[in-house]
């Protein structure tokens, strides 16, 4: 049986794929068990960073920096503290796929994270 699939060609202008289903932070279609489409949310979580008695708040500030996109120094250090004086700090939000992988960087560079938050 020869199966073909169609192949999706990139706008040579703005990128997109022609045919594709642009899938954005809103609600993604989905089908439920009678067939009919609904609307579903992309699940989401929190990155949450623990305090503990081993890493510096300069390492904290760096690794923020290093993974965390679009952080500043001024926020980073404000979370610092935050995490010092309250005992943790939501880092970052947003879609899971990608909280799960800010939180398994920040943990390999040896900050004490919380289990993923999902919201």
């Amino acid at each position: 049986m020869d199966r073909t699939f169609p192949t999706l060609t990139a706008h040579p202008i703005c990128g997109s794929a022609r045919g594709a289903v642009r899938l954005g932070p809103g609600p993604s279609p989905v089908l439920d068990r009678d067939g009919a489409t609904v609307l579903q949310r992309y699940p989401h979580a929190r990155v949450i960073v623990l305090d503990d008695d081993v890493n510096t708040f300069q390492h904290v500030v760096d690794v923020l920096r290093r993974y965390i996109p679009g952080m500043s120094e001024e926020k980073a250090w404000a979370l610092a503290n935050r995490i010092d004086s309250q005992g943790s700090a939501e880092v970052w939000s947003g879609p899971l796929e990608q909280a799960e992988m800010y939180h398994q960087q920040l943990a390999a560079e040896g900050l004490t994270m919380a289990p993923l938050e999902r919201n």
